[in-house]
């Protein structure tokens, strides 16, 4: 994904806010054997770019000065209650170094597993992203979780996750192995069905 960003030479509160009246944001490149490189991006595309996915998740194509680098997107501050970003913040990558980065993941085959259409389970995201480690070629946009065969009582746990060429969890899955995803059956659905059984009993004769 390319992002184009300018270069800017100016700090401070008051060079950020006249920045910002005039549809910029500021932000900084960092990171590598190269200085720290204050930029400054269209805040109306750099706002679009952030309600996408990938745009967090994914190695960028960052042009600056008709110069291309690889960054990550590592930090994005926002105002409180005002639809602006006030600041962002970019990291180089290099191709021959591993990088430790969040990736989201995404919960497939929800609605066709059987413990959810005839039990009438409930499956519940307890994560929604978990960190990676990878050299920047091997980075995945994501994670697919098949739930297709949890079971009502069942939880997934991340070494449960079948995980991309080159790719490995930070999370010590031995250790740690924290639940990803799990399946329960609500109490109310629980009751229906005990109240339907004793209905199909035969009465005593």
């Amino acid at each position: 994904m390319k992002v184009v960003a300018f270069e800017r030479s100016k700090q401070g509160t008051g060079a950020s806010r006249r920045l910002r009246n005039s549809g910029k944001t500021p932000g900084i490149v960092y990171g590598g054997e190269t200085d720290v490189q204050l930029v400054e991006l269209d805040h109306n595309a750099l706002w679009h770019a952030l309600k996408k996915e990938v745009f967090h998740s994914s190695i960028l194509d960052l042009e600056v000065a008709g110069k291309s680098q690889q960054v990550l997107l590592r930090d994005v501050q926002y105002h409180p209650f005002k639809q602006l970003v006030l600041h962002v913040d970019f990291q180089r990558v290099d191709a021959k170094k591993k990088l430790h980065t969040k990736v989201p993941l995404h919960f497939m085959n929800q609605e066709t597993n059987p413990a959810v259409k005839l039990s009438g389970a409930v499956i519940s995201h307890v994560v929604t992203e978990l960190e990676v480690e990878c050299l920047p070629a091997d980075l995945p946009e994501f994670l697919e979780i098949d739930l297709a065969k949890i079971e009502a009582g069942q939880t997934m746990h991340a070494k449960d996750i079948q995980l991309p060429k080159g790719v490995s969890l930070t999370v010590s899955v031995e250790a740690e192995n924290p639940v990803v995803a799990s399946a329960t059956v609500p109490a109310a659905v629980q009751s229906e069905a005990g109240e339907a059984a004793e209905g199909e009993t035969p009465a005593a004769e």
